[in-house]
């Protein structure tokens, strides 16, 4: 009786448990915090409809260039923009001056999202060809900072699904 007392008291106790995860566990420049948030606009986790659009919240704590890039569910990474200059503070993606917008696609699965930021005007363009893994997109995004000193850089990561 004592035992299911214990074990009815802990599974209680775990079920008020909150768990977060950290995106950007592992990131290679992700440690300066020049970037406070960065999130779909239906919230990190969140579901999209295939055909629908999503944008992209960016707080940075100073001025500096974004580069957007993500991984679709198969593997396949893309760009979303380049070196777009910000402001410090909150900026929104796309931004009207862009000129596009970021349609959800198929393949169905989750989607992951890399806002890359510089404090100086990016020298290099990041190439994106072919599938990745994980560790072989850490390694695109580690390559595209190793030019900029470690407190010039940051990295975030965020994701949501499409269904």
């Amino acid at each position: 009786m004592r035992n299911a007392f214990l074990l009815g008291s802990l599974a209680l106790g775990l079920s008020a448990c909150t768990f977060t995860v950290q995106s950007n566990t592992g990131l290679s420049g992700s440690r300066s915090n020049l970037i406070s948030s960065l999130r779909p606009d239906r919230g990190e986790g969140a579901s999209y409809a295939v055909g629908s659009q999503v944008r992209f919240s960016l707080t940075t704590r100073t001025p500096g260039y974004v580069t957007l890039i993500s991984l679709d569910p198969s593997g396949r990474g893309n760009v979303l923009i380049r070196g777009a200059a910000v402001n410090a503070g909150t900026t929104t993606f796309p931004r009207a001056e862009d000129g596009v917008t970021y349609d959800v696609t198929t393949p169905r699965g989750l989607q992951r999202v890399r806002a890359i930021f510089t404090r100086v005007r990016p020298t290099v363009d990041v190439v994106l060809q072919g599938q990745y893994s994980g560790d072989s997109w850490n390694t695109v995004t580690s390559s595209y900072l190793r030019p900029y000193a470690a407190p010039d850089r940051d990295v975030q990561e965020t994701f949501f699904y499409i269904r």
